[in-house]
């Protein structure tokens, strides 16, 4: 089902950056849930990695897996709409495939970390930046140390570049404590609602003649 009204044809591209093991995921795990049965459907970015996949990660579902060299060649055709290095891997946005999703009418999210965000803010101005952190410094060390998939340098890294990205927190359009997952997800879909009313996002002349044709 398709949205219908005023200005109302294209999706929201959105970005959602935080430390690992924030929750990011599960958060908007939980907003797409929400909005399943909704005429505003959200879809998750799917990012093109070099990293190998893990156990149960497949290919066009999770990330697109190419070799250093694939992505080195998207990057200097144009093909990615972000891509930055993170802890010896290269991430990108293939811009073709979350373009059409926006057509289409859904809002893509990218969880992408503060480097992407960044270039994302510079080519698609309108794009709504949302970062996310956790109740308490103490709570994200637990939360990492609680997945038990990394070895305690891996989460220590992960700590150090936490420490690094706040620096880049107020060039941000929002930020969401997730000290709960549901209160989280509804904060993400407020921004959202929020967002898409904003008079620079909508077509005043249409909107005028829609309400006069009603």
């Amino acid at each position: 089902m398709r949205a219908s009204g005023p200005g109302e044809g294209s999706g929201l591209l959105v970005v959602v950056s935080g430390p690992s093991g924030v929750g990011k995921g599960t958060v908007v795990d939980a907003a797409m849930a929400r909005r399943t049965q909704s005429a505003r459907r959200i879809r998750r970015s799917i990012s093109v990695t070099t990293r190998r996949p893990r156990s149960g990660e497949e290919e066009g579902v999770h990330y697109f897996f190419r070799t250093a060299g694939q992505f080195a060649s998207m990057a200097r055709r144009g093909e990615l709409l972000e891509h930055a290095e993170y802890l010896g891997h290269r991430y990108g946005t293939p811009r073709l495939w979350v373009d059409r999703q926006l057509a289409e009418g859904y809002d893509v999210v990218l969880e992408i970390e503060v480097k992407g965000a960044m270039q994302v803010r510079k080519r698609r101005p309108d794009a709504v930046l949302i970062y996310m952190v956790p109740p308490s410094w103490q709570a994200l060390r637990r939360r990492l140390a609680g997945r038990r998939s990394e070895p305690k340098e891996v989460q220590e890294e992960r700590l150090k570049v936490a420490r690094e990205e706040r620096v880049f927190l107020d060039r941000y359009d929002y930020v969401i404590v997730n000290d709960r997952v549901s209160r989280a997800a509804s904060t993400l879909l407020a921004i959202l609602t929020a967002e898409r009313a904003r008079v620079s996002r909508r077509d005043i002349k249409r909107l005028i003649e829609w309400e006069k044709n009603g």
